[in-house]
């Protein structure tokens, strides 16, 4: 093979699009259909009647738990809210410009010095650093919340679900229910979403045997980058820049002229509507009507129908949640850790299935550099 046909597959093959790395039963995205399964379930079928800790069960077992283990699976989690009390000295060290998802990996990675059975490379040690950082990554975002602005972390509340938990410990005040609930569906919808950038992350370092710890620090890293967690901050940004309605249109009309990227719109795998988006784009315009400020959901939906006709473009899963978790009250830079407070979820499940049957994840690179080069000494250089 040349170098020129080397590099002309190599580029067909960017970012590994439409290459099958392995098998999983954890989640199934349907781009030309908008459909998101979950291990066999639909995911509007599970925004509709279930709720994030059922879903972690099913990504966890591969099948949806009866109550005993639902009550079960509560307790485990509930138990595990609390962060080791160094962490928090630890925290409090940290400089209080540090962004989130910086806190939110350099805590996890300490975590595992306090867990000496979650770092075991086992099934059974993955599994219990799984219960111990979903029930914590909620404790740690909000904790760092608080810190950050010179407040003192509010304790766990063992008697809340994680989605209330968390409202309750970033404020300080028990949430309405409806938020709570609106929280929860969007728990579920980011859950898992196949071989994404940070989930694949996660699965090549479990494939090592390095301990979930590991896998998930790493998960973490890849999911602060801007082109995968942090699209719904842009978002957001971007309706505040654009302020009005009637602005919106000038506005894309530049941006477009510019080659720039509208953030929140398309997707690497959607062809239609990204599934997500269509409870989002609910839960934006509720909060609109709760709060009594639609601006945001109405400049959101003047973007949405200007991209269609302009780009044939849908918004994406970061597209409303970025006015929902505005209209909430919930600082920009916190909307990624909400996205890992959700994820551990799938990327615990992604890990406790590469362990079930493990193999090195090694895949070869096609080489595309220059032949038969000779050394020339140093001084001939």
């Amino acid at each position: 093979m040349t170098n020129e046909s080397t590099a002309k597959s190599t580029e067909a093959a960017g970012g590994l699009r439409g290459v099958v790395a392995a098998q999983s039963s954890m989640s199934k995205v349907n781009g030309d259909e908008g459909i998101l399964i979950y291990q066999g379930y639909d995911i509007h079928d599970l925004a509709e009647h279930s709720t994030f800790e059922e879903t972690v069960f099913l990504l966890w077992n591969g099948r949806l738990p009866n109550q005993n283990e639902l009550d079960l699976l509560k307790t485990e989690l509930r138990s595990n809210y609390e962060l080791p009390a160094e962490i928090l000295v630890f925290m409090r060290h940290f400089p209080l410009d540090a962004t989130p998802m910086d806190v939110l990996r350099t805590v996890v990675s300490t975590l595992a010095f306090y867990d000496k059975e979650g770092t075991k490379n086992t099934l059974e040690g993955a599994r219990h650093a799984a219960i111990k950082l979903t029930a914590q990554f909620p404790t740690i975002v909000a904790a760092w919340e608080r810190i950050r602005h010179g407040h003192e972390p509010v304790a766990p509340d063992t008697s809340l679900d994680i989605a209330e938990n968390f409202l309750y410990m970033m404020r300080d005040k028990m949430p309405d229910p409806s938020e709570s609930k609106m929280l929860d569906v969007c728990l579920i919808l980011h859950a898992d979403h196949g071989f994404n950038a940070s989930t694949f992350t996660t699965r090549v370092i479990s494939g090592t045997k390095e301990d979930l710890y590991g896998a998930v620090t790493g998960g973490i890293a890849a999911l602060a980058g801007p082109l995968h967690g942090g699209a719904n901050t842009e978002v957001m940004k971007t309706l505040i820049e654009i302020d009005s309605v009637d602005n919106a249109e000038a506005w894309l009309d530049k941006t477009l002229s510019e080659h720039k990227k509208v953030m929140g719109m398309g997707h690497a795998v959607y062809k239609t509507e990204d599934p997500r988006a269509t409870w989002l784009r609910r839960y934006s315009e509720k909060m609109g009507e709760v709060t009594g400020e639609t601006k945001w959901f109405d400049i959101s939906r003047k973007l949405e129908t200007l991209m269609k006709e302009k780009k044939g473009l849908n918004p994406n899963v970061d597209f409303y949640s970025a006015s929902t978790y505005y209209m909430m009250g919930i600082p920009m830079d916190l909307y990624t850790p909400i996205f890992a407070i959700s994820r551990i979820s799938g990327w615990s499940g992604h890990i406790l299935e590469q362990l079930a049957n493990n193999k090195l994840i090694r895949p070869r690179a096609e080489y595309i550099g220059n032949w038969d080069m000779k050394y020339v000494p140093i001084s001939e250089r």
